[in-house]
């Protein structure tokens, strides 16, 4: 216990519609956590003035954003609180009772022991504890997921949008909070960020507890801003990663293998159609080099992906930057 004392813990609970719950989650919170940021986010149920007159907790702290700025901008808010504080973990949890906060620990101690940077829960890690998760949001995650390794490169990683997480200040404080997304593609975007920055992210095995709650989150308003946000990372991460800020083996394949695949589609396409219209059908060398064209830009794109794999980022930075002057890179 004395171990997770030191570690300066803080907890934000983002506070929107929560009101029947959040009590109960301050409660169960352990003795290793030093303070707690419960973030009012503009809530009609006026959760903040509710937990400031029923908690009993003094590590509680209300926050107020003056008006709803999505479960993103909530935890920024307590983010920035905690980096205030000098707090060294920050660990966020939601206040709807769907995160046991028993499990604090297991997303600490990554951080605690070098072992990563940024630590967030997997709730498919374990088949049996996918028993009580509705259908739509196994198969919301599957595709989120993919979605979410192009756009950050974090291969290894899923569940994407889980939303228990623990981070190192020192990693924030490099972060432009501020341009994170606000509402619910938080989280995926907050992976693109930590990959731009090189940061160490741990998966943690967890179980999501479904009751009464009532999710805000609606699937369908969800996809679009989900798949575009996403894209729009990806090819963010590529540019910069591998040909801004460096130039190696794998933007070599990526510069060969795009061009390569576009004359095979362009071309090939082109004395298709021709062919077609024509009713001649097309010379064994424009079938070729099409062909060829095709077969090698693929196996440059493919080469490309293996080594984006292998890409993930391994050294944890956090050490690093708690011992740099002001904690800059």
């Amino acid at each position: 216990m004395e171990e997770f004392l030191n570690a300066k813990i803080a907890v934000v609970i983002p506070c929107y519609k929560v009101k029947r719950h959040v009590l109960g989650v301050i409660a169960q919170i352990g003795l290793e956590v030093a303070v707690i940021y419960c973030v009012d986010d503009g809530c009609p149920e006026q959760s903040g003035k509710f937990i400031e007159a029923e908690n009993r907790d003094p590590r509680v702290r209300v926050l107020y954003n003056p008006e709803n700025r999505g479960v993103g901008g909530a935890v920024i808010t307590g983010y920035k609180e905690a980096i205030k504080d000098g707090m060294k973990i920050a660990v966020k949890l939601d206040g709807d009772g769907q995160m046991d906060p028993s499990l604090l620990p297991r997303f600490v101690l990554p951080i605690m022991w070098g072992e990563a940077d940024y630590a967030k829960g997997n709730r498919f890690f374990n088949p049996d504890d996918l028993e009580g998760m509705p259908t739509i949001r196994l198969f919301g995650n599957a595709v989120l997921s993919f979605l979410a390794k192009l756009s950050s490169g974090y291969w290894s990683s899923f569940d994407p949008t889980n939303g228990y997480t623990a981070v190192h200040t020192s990693i924030l404080k490099v972060m432009p909070l501020d341009k994170l997304s606000p509402r619910y593609f938080f989280e995926t975007d907050m992976l693109f960020r930590l990959s731009i920055l090189r940061a160490v992210v741990a998966d943690v095995p967890m179980q999501a507890v479904y009751g009464d709650e009532i999710s805000n989150l609606r699937i369908t308003r969800v996809v679009w801003p989900f798949f575009k946000g996403n894209m729009r990372n990806f090819w963010k991460r590529i540019v910069y990663n591998y040909f801004l800020r460096d130039f190696q083996l794998g933007s070599a394949t990526l510069g060969l293998g795009v061009p390569l695949v576009l004359f095979a589609m362009i071309f090939g396409g082109s004395a298709w159609v021709h062919s077609y219209t024509s009713g001649m059908p097309a010379t064994a060398g424009t079938v070729m080099l099409a062909g060829l064209s095709l077969f090698l830009g693929l196996q440059f794109l493919l080469t490309f992906l293996n080594f984006d794999i292998q890409n993930v980022p391994k050294r944890t930075l956090h050490p690093l930057l708690e011992h740099l002057p002001g904690g800059h890179l």
